[in-house]
């Protein structure tokens, strides 16, 4: 009995928050040093010598400005020697006079600025190069990433990790390359000069308070990146929610909920504002005592000096430039814990980064992967099963195929599978049982690129970029000339109403296309659509949101635009597949019923039911 308390007790140490904190610090380093890896090839490439010159240049500058900033204190030493009437400083004395050391030390103190500012004029391209191709990486690389991913994660997160992460690579780059191994070279110079010129417990001293400051320091800047992180998590899901709130303004809007809104948004904003709080009392202990610290070794040393003046042992000089070179180092110090702390948040926001590159893609294209090569267009599902989750099957062996310039249409109740269809078909996902080709090959065998050019789509509902309206047409084929842009925009029947515009073709539509009716921003959506040019045309629900009138008018500019390619519309309103070549109709993953309208209707079955449903309820509405 008493054993197994043991052991549970042991157990409960384990895992209680000290030990937490330890593994959480552990994986912190782990995560770091990760991190750092990641960085060292965008300082080092193998493939850009000229990165490896400008970084070997910037740490020569750096190495001659310490070097002559160390040097720095003699200069004023003789000086001060000279005009006390001292002759233990008459070798410098001698060979430049006291005013010649003087007009020297302003030099070297010039020098040291100089070089300092060379390391960095000669540093800032090969950061900004590091920044900008890191930065390129992320955002390639979500585009990468499955649809499962993009569904399951806040954009407003997403973008605020992003932003994070790229700050911190800056941060990273400028303060540890050139604040942190500065000032390591700077200290051990010192205390070396220390130890040879005068004795070594001037060495000691100076030792001691260094890792005094240094141990403090970390200790309690430790404690604040705890408190830190938590601030990234709350301002992350302020950010998120803020920008989750505007993009469904109308929403909002639509019921009354921008004090609810707001309470929401505060809720994160005031946990945030706890943590500043913390986070700045924790900077004024911090501060204090690192103060306590520098100022204790100061005087200690400059005490020793004293005393060596008034024994005859140093001179003035000496005295001085004890002086000066305490100052020189405690000025760097006093930045390392903003440093040390800035550095510790930039690895933990470039973690963050990283993380996010190193996400696999779900969906990739095999080794070696060929164009997929379209002769006509034809569709096959061969026994087609899929899962979003093992435990709920969406789609349970579709076999259908749509033969080169067939219409076929996909109807059915909502969660039938008919949506999973089309992601299917541009590979947003895998199947997870039988194969999807076109005209052969199998989707998985092409490559993703060549896929995606030979498919259209227009969607439910056309989400448009915050730009004119003919950079969302010409988005389809951005090579377009400006007559195929505008004969799209004709086939879509939009022209008119766009040079009915004030702006014309240069009319910003707003975020998502906002300041467009819906039938307008789905004419433009076909419009673009139309440009691409595409064999394969996918119609998911693209009227389903629209009045009948415009439904009925962008039927028109459909129907027109499916002639000569292969068809596969997914409708809701039964009235516009009326004359597909072919109705499939699902339930629950599979196919139940298909054939052309009127045979399907002779039948009685599921698709009758379905539209004497629909029938009355429009008989209804009109009447």
């Amino acid at each position: 009995m008493r054993k197994t308390t043991i052991q549970d007790t042991a157990a409960k140490a384990r895992s209680g928050p000290a030990a937490e904190a330890q593994v959480r610090g552990t994986q912190d380093r782990g995560r770091g040093i990760r991190t750092i890896r990641s960085v060292v090839p965008y300082l080092w490439p193998k493939d850009e010598p000229w990165v490896k010159r400008r970084v070997v240049l910037a740490l020569l500058a750096l190495v001659v400005a310490k070097l002559i900033s160390v040097s720095t204190p003699f200069l004023y030493k003789a000086a001060v020697d000279g005009l006390s009437g001292e002759t233990r400083g008459d070798g410098w004395l001698l060979a430049y006079g006291a005013i010649g050391l003087t007009v020297a030390y302003g030099l070297a103190r010039l020098g040291t600025v100089g070089f300092g500012e060379l390391r960095d004029a000669v540093f800032v391209r090969v950061g900004q190069r590091a920044l900008r191709k890191l930065a390129l990486e992320t955002f390639t690389h979500i585009h990468r990433l499955s649809m499962r991913y993009h569904i399951t994660r806040k954009t407003g997160g997403l973008s605020r990790i992003i932003e994070r992460g790229v700050k911190g690579v800056d941060f990273l780059l400028r303060f540890m390359l050139f604040s942190v191994g500065p000032l390591i070279l700077e200290l051990s110079m010192v205390t070396v000069i220390f130890a040879v010129m005068f004795d070594l417990w001037y060495a000691a001293i100076v030792v001691l308070t260094i890792w005094a400051y240094v141990t403090f320091t970390f200790k309690i800047t430790e404690w604040r990146v705890q408190i830190r992180r938590e601030m990234n998590q709350q301002d992350t899901d302020a950010n998120q929610k803020a920008i989750d709130s505007l993009l469904n303004f109308e929403t909002v809007k639509y019921f009354g909920a921008e004090a609810r809104e707001a309470a929401r948004y505060d809720v994160s904003m005031a946990r945030y504002e706890g943590l500043a709080v913390k986070t700045g009392q924790s900077l004024a202990v911090l501060n204090f005592g690192q103060s306590l610290i520098i100022t204790s070794g100061l005087i200690s040393v400059m005490v020793m000096a004293a005393m060596g003046v008034q024994a005859g042992k140093l001179t003035v000089g000496d005295f001085v430039m004890v002086q000066a070179y305490m100052i020189q180092i405690t000025m760097p110090l006093g930045f390392l814990g903003t440093v040390y702390r800035e550095i510790r948040q930039a690895l933990v926001d470039m973690g963050e980064m990283f993380d996010l590159l190193h996400q696999p893609a779900e969906i990739e294209d095999k080794p070696g992967a060929d164009v997929l090569k379209v002769n006509g267009g034809q569709v096959v599902f061969d026994n087609v099963s899929f899962a979003y989750d093992a435990a709920r099957p969406i789609l349970k062996g579709i076999s259908l195929t749509v033969a080169a310039g067939q219409t076929v249409a996909l109807v059915g109740p909502s969660g039938s599978g008919k949506s999973t269809i089309g992601r299917m078909m541009f590979r947003f996902y895998d199947v997870t049982g039988g194969a999807l080709k076109i005209d052969g090959q199998d989707i998985r065998d092409v490559t993703q690129d060549s896929l995606h050019n030979a498919i259209g789509v227009v969607p439910q509902d056309t989400v448009l970029f915050n730009d004119t309206i003919y950079y969302n047409i010409a988005y389809g084929r951005p090579d377009a000339s400006r007559a195929e842009v505008e004969a799209a925009a004709k086939a879509a029947k939009i022209h008119d109403f766009v040079l009915a515009l004030p702006e014309g073709y240069e009319t910003t539509v707003g975020e998502r296309g906002l300041k467009l009716s819906g039938g307008e921003k789905q004419r433009v959506g076909i419009a673009r659509t139309l440009l691409k040019n595409p064999p394969i045309l996918l119609l998911d629900e693209a009227t389903s949101a629209l009045d009948t009138q415009t439904e009925r008018d962008i039927q028109d500019s459909l129907r027109a635009m499916g002639q000569g390619r292969t068809v596969i519309t997914i409708a809701h309103r039964l009235s516009t597949i009326a004359d597909a070549d072919r109705i499939v109709v699902l339930e629950a993953g599979r196919i139940v019923e298909e054939g052309r309208h009127e045979d399907l209707l002779t039948r009685g079955g599921r698709y009758a039911a379905m539209w004497a449903r629909q029938s009355a309820e429009e008989e209804e509405v009109a009447a």
